[in-house]
């Protein structure tokens, strides 16, 4: 029985997960898909990655801009309206069966209250994670709740999202979507990273990805003014800095590694979107990834490279024994830097394992997605937890 899936995206860092499981279902004569890319996406400062989609082949690719030129809170807030608007004309004309989403960001949150009220059953992927230094960590179980269908990461995840009044029954532990990829991609040689990227190749590489920590007074600037300070006691290392999200307080830190890459441009460069293949690649061949995202957390220790994570944005996830996590201070991120460079952690590194999954998580999720009985998830009921009710004071 043809199933018509809509999948949604709102900027590279839910697409890169998401990817596998869209070729997946592409190729699925029993799934009618489509695709719904909005925010970062169609955003030029974060590299127009509405290109990427149109280069993996995806037929139907709606466009909704939602961005505003503001790097506030409340213009976050009117960019969630905006999208909004645009998402409830494209939802009305698709007419999906389920709609799809993965992960936190408020793009995907808008999405989701308009498929609910439309009627549209929600699957959410990766929910039941905790990263208490950003908004996302408020956004992601709000999510959760408008969502009628889940697939988490870990058990422990699972455990969460039940906890939070989802049936048992419709939640399942699949693994994360993003170590899919990592398990069958064909990374590029370091010479050909190099040579693509114009670094030199017989200089270490770090890799450097850090967000504005939104559910902080000031975002984080203070971690990444911490982490430029710190990387200039390594002067013979090379530097790839990713682009920030869209998020309120990003502009300010993408503004901070901007100028930092100016002055040290032998070195340092900054790269709005690498794409899935050489943004796995520098991973790989990166002799250390800095900040505070969270494929420092879930991909780089498949990848067999240690992780200094930067500040509190993560706090709340599972972590491999690769990651060394520190504060916000020049002298604590250089300390975890040169912890990570040592012969010991790479050994420890070498060993360990994401705690996040197999790599095999798209075909979970499409037998998810075949088997569901989709006109019974409409309707929703509250789990209470086995036991006698506890009063809390």
């Amino acid at each position: 029985m043809m199933r018509r899936v809509c999948v949604f995206t709102g900027s590279r860092a839910d697409y890169g997960p998401l990817s596998p499981l869209i070729q997946v279902l592409r190729k699925d004569e029993d799934v009618e898909l489509s695709v719904l890319a909005s925010g970062g996406h169609l955003v030029p400062e974060q590299g127009m990655t509405i290109r990427e989609l149109v280069d993996d082949g995806l037929d139907v690719v709606e466009q909704v801009e939602m961005v505003l030129a503001s790097d506030s809170a409340g213009g976050t807030a009117k960019s969630l309206g905006v999208g909004m608007i645009g998402y409830v004309d494209v939802l009305e004309r698709l007419s999906p069966e389920l709609f799809v989403v993965l992960g936190d960001r408020y793009e995907a949150l808008g999405a989701c209250l308009v498929a609910v009220l439309q009627g549209i059953p929600v699957l959410h992927i990766a929910g039941g994670t905790l990263t208490y230094g950003a908004v996302d960590d408020s956004i992601r179980h709000a999510i959760t709740k408008l969502a009628s269908l889940h697939a988490t990461s870990t058990s422990e995840f699972r455990q969460r999202i039940i906890q939070l009044g989802e049936h048992p029954s419709r939640v399942h532990e699949v693994g994360a979507l993003g170590l899919d990829t990592v398990r069958t991609i064909e990374l590029l040689t370091r010479d050909e990273l190099c040579r693509r990227l114009g670094l030199p190749r017989k200089k270490s590489l770090f890799t450097l990805t850090y967000h504005a920590e939104t559910a902080t007074a000031g975002h984080g600037d203070n971690g990444a003014l911490a982490i430029v300070q710190a990387l200039d006691s390594f002067p013979s290392t090379s530097v790839v800095i990713t682009g920030s999200n869209v998020d309120f307080g990003g502009r300010q830190i993408a503004a901070i590694f901007g100028r930092y890459a100016s002055r040290q441009a032998a070195r340092v460069k900054v790269i709005s979107s690498l794409g899935r293949l050489q943004y796995l690649s520098l991973l790989a061949h990166s002799d250390v990834v800095i900040g505070n995202s969270s494929s420092a957390l879930i991909e780089a220790p498949a990848v067999r490279t240690p992780t200094v994570n930067v500040g509190g944005r993560q706090d709340g996830r599972p972590r491999a024994p690769s990651v060394i996590d520190c504060e916000p201070g020049v002298d604590a991120v250089v300390d975890a830097i040169r912890q990570a460079l040592t012969v010991t952690h790479r050994k420890l590194t070498a060993g360990s394992r994401s705690p996040y999954g197999d790599g095999r998580a798209s075909a979970r999720v499409v037998e998810l997605i075949k088997k569901a009985d989709l006109s019974s998830l409409r309707r929703k009921e509250f789990f209470d937890l086995p036991g006698e009710w506890v009063e809390y004071t």
